[in-house]
């Protein structure tokens, strides 16, 4: 089957590639390349480069390549940036979201996973967030998640088209030392970036209702992720044979662990070897709750998938992907890098 996976050359976009890949899938990916990087599409697999907005490349890539199977990845997604520009994430992530599904129903795609997220839910009261927790989000990226949801569903029962909305929880780690996050933007490698260079992690409030008092996340190695995009491809496909309608799926990504920032970060000094300088809380930032813990039931019932990998996993691959970009990290602590 063919599939189109827009934002392919990103962090998790290019994971998604290799795993569909690996099992044996034809893919293609389109990314404008504002963040993605071309060297992370595998040279055999086509990269168009260009933006969800613009409705005639899409239609010439659906035309051209066939596509049976559409996986959204391509969005703005810093919780912050989001509070400042509300403008253009929804611009971004709900009108890109409007104009791809408006060439997957010209071109009769007859499925399509979107990638949510856990900021749909904003700061739930309870243990862990199942996929009937109440929606609440809490800054313009987790609304615009949100409506991103709403209208896969509604496009999906207009124009027959399966649908599947994966609410990522923390992404961290590699499957490969090449794939690894290059941004300083998720936990991970921002402590990696202040503990490489001497200085003190940053931790965003240390004053939240939690045991330790910094906030509390369920973290999902990101070839787990990948895998479970897999899942649910195939769940679509083996459900056109049932009722002959559209099908809709809505799950949790997740551990159904919780570990705070501070766990986390201790975590980090230890796998790299550099002793932590006392970290520097600064005032929390917009957008973030206390805590959000997946519930991983329902995915496991309906897709059979469950989590392989442990946070130390996700450190350690991280940090192999760290240091093969910034092979001065990998130095011992206290000799010139």
């Amino acid at each position: 089957m063919s599939y189109l996976i827009t934002g392919g050359a990103g962090y998790i976009g290019a994971h998604v590639v290799r795993a569909l890949t690996l099992a044996g899938e034809d893919v293609v990916v389109l990314d404008d390349l504002s963040s993605g990087l071309r060297e992370r599409v595998p040279q055999d697999v086509p990269l168009v480069e260009g933006s969800v907005l613009d409705a005639g490349l899409l239609d010439r890539t659906f035309a051209e390549h066939r596509i049976e199977c559409v996986v959204h990845l391509a969005a703005k997604k810093q919780v912050g940036e989001s509070v400042e520009r509300p403008l253009h994430y929804y611009e971004q992530n709900v009108q890109g979201l409007q104009v791809l599904l408006g060439a997957v129903a010209r071109a009769s795609v007859p499925r399509f996973v979107f990638s949510s997220s856990a900021a749909v839910y904003g700061m739930p009261d309870v243990d862990l967030v199942t996929e009937d927790t109440p929606c609440a989000p809490m800054s313009p990226y987790g609304e615009t998640k949100l409506a991103g949801e709403w209208l896969v569903r509604a496009a999906g029962r207009a124009h027959g088209v399966s649908t599947a909305c994966l609410r990522y929880f923390n992404v961290a780690g590699a499957a490969t030392p090449e794939l690894a996050d290059t941004g300083v933007f998720n936990l991970v490698p921002m402590v990696f970036e202040k503990l490489t260079a001497g200085a003190a992690p940053q931790i965003f409030g240390d004053d939240y209702p939690t045991p330790d008092g910094t906030c509390v996340r369920d973290y999902i190695h990101v070839e787990d992720l990948a895998e479970a995009h897999v899942a649910a491809a195939r769940a679509l496909i083996e459900s056109a044979g049932g009722d002959g309608g559209p099908q809709e799926l809505t799950v949790n990504i997740g551990r159904g662990e919780g570990v705070s920032v501070r766990e986390m970060v201790d975590l980090i000094a230890e796998v790299t070897g550099r002793p932590e300088p006392a970290a520097a809380v600064t005032p929390r930032r917009p957008g973030d709750p206390a805590r959000v813990v997946a519930s991983a039931e329902r995915i496991a019932k309906e897709l059979g998938w469950t989590a392989r990998h442990d946070v130390r996993d996700m450190v350690v691959s991280a940090w192999e992907g760290w240091c093969l970009r910034y092979p001065e990290a990998a130095a011992p602590a206290g000799t010139p890098g």
